[in-house]
């Protein structure tokens, strides 16, 4: 069937159909009802290049990663996206993953806008100062942050709390009696790392101990970062008796490097990592962590967001933190140094 014969069959124009099925304002919620009812009852689907000409969209949503090497095999990763596609899928829309360099990245995304291949955007990894959505902001781009930034005003964010994750593994920690608490981080420059470093002076703090600058590490987003700045706090001098990792990536080189130097993880030392436990091959090791959520329900709270945003919702009900639980495994113990 087509449209022709949808609206023979509904009585109507084939303009009032078309703009009831592509939810033109000015069509009635009981026309608009009707017309949805009856096409779905005859199988109709819409001409998908026809209905982006009769929109004026394009049917997709962008993603730009500064992609690595690592983030292909990175399974945590590739579910959000997968939680992304299925949501947008239902709602007959695509999803489009663009990489870019990570010294010019807005430059990706003028290609991507100026192209009109997106109706919207994803920008994940946010920055405190994020010269992407600074950007999308001024170009009156419909956007959603996976994390937060400082912006001179409200838009649509989706974030998991980082600063109540780390404080939740401190606090843990200190009542298994350890003191010399680390905390390995991703680069300084990302909201979620600043939310981690807060909540680990908040806690430690709170629990009158003192945070030594020698146990506080960040740098590079991968594992062979968090392997490297494990190995700087196995050679600190008092070593600590546990760590807390901020991020998942940077958790799997961390373990691996206590597993490479045959530190006996949970007795020897301590090891608890925010944001949800790595995948399953780490020598056995039910890592204890944070977890607020699984990647795939994060994708699909996502694409809703973003989905909400193009209809009109406003900015102010698009503001989404999800809080964390303590996961218990058996990669942290009792302190014995």
């Amino acid at each position: 069937m087509n449209l022709k014969d949808l609206a023979q069959n509904l009585g109507m124009s084939q303009t009032t159909v078309s703009r009831a099925l592509n939810g033109y304002p000015e069509v009635s919620a009981q026309t608009r009802e009707r017309v949805i009812a009856a096409a779905a009852a005859a199988g109709y689907r819409p001409n998908p290049v026809a209905r982006r000409l009769a929109t004026g969209r394009a049917d997709a949503i962008g993603i730009i990663y500064p992609l690595m090497a690592a983030d292909l095999g990175d399974p945590y990763f590739l579910e959000v996206v997968g939680g992304m596609t299925e949501a947008l899928g239902k709602a007959d829309m695509d999803l489009m993953i663009a990489s870019a360099s990570q010294g010019d990245e807005v430059r990706t995304y003028e290609r991507m806008i100026e192209g009109r291949r997106i109706d919207g955007m994803v920008v994940a990894r946010t920055k405190l100062e994020d010269p992407r959505l600074q950007y999308l902001m001024k170009k009156r781009i419909p956007f959603v942050a996976y994390g937060r930034s400082n912006l001179p005003g409200p838009y649509a964010w989706f974030d998991l709390d980082t600063e109540a994750g780390v404080r939740i593994a401190v606090d843990r920690l200190v009542s298994l009696g350890h003191r010399r608490i680390a905390l390995l981080s991703g680069p300084p420059e990302l909201f979620f790392v600043q939310q981690g470093r807060k909540g680990y002076l908040g806690a430690m703090a709170d629990a009158g101990l003192a945070a030594d600058p020698q146990y506080r590490v960040d740098g590079e987003l991968n594992s062979v970062g968090g392997h490297t700045r494990m190995m700087r706090l196995l050679a600190c001098s008092p070593r600590p008796t546990a760590v807390v990792v901020d991020n998942q990536i940077c958790g799997v080189g961390a373990i691996r490097a206590l597993l490479d130097m045959g530190i006996a993880i949970g007795s020897e030392m301590s090891i608890i990592i925010n944001d949800g436990r790595p995948p399953d091959p780490l020598m056995g090791y039910n890592v204890t962590a944070t977890e607020s959520a699984k990647p795939h329900a994060i994708g699909i709270k996502i694409s809703e967001l973003m989905l909400a945003l193009l209809n009109g919702e406003s900015l102010e009900n698009l503001q989404v933190l999800w809080k964390p639980v303590l996961k218990v495994g058996n990669s942290d113990g009792p302190c014995i140094g």
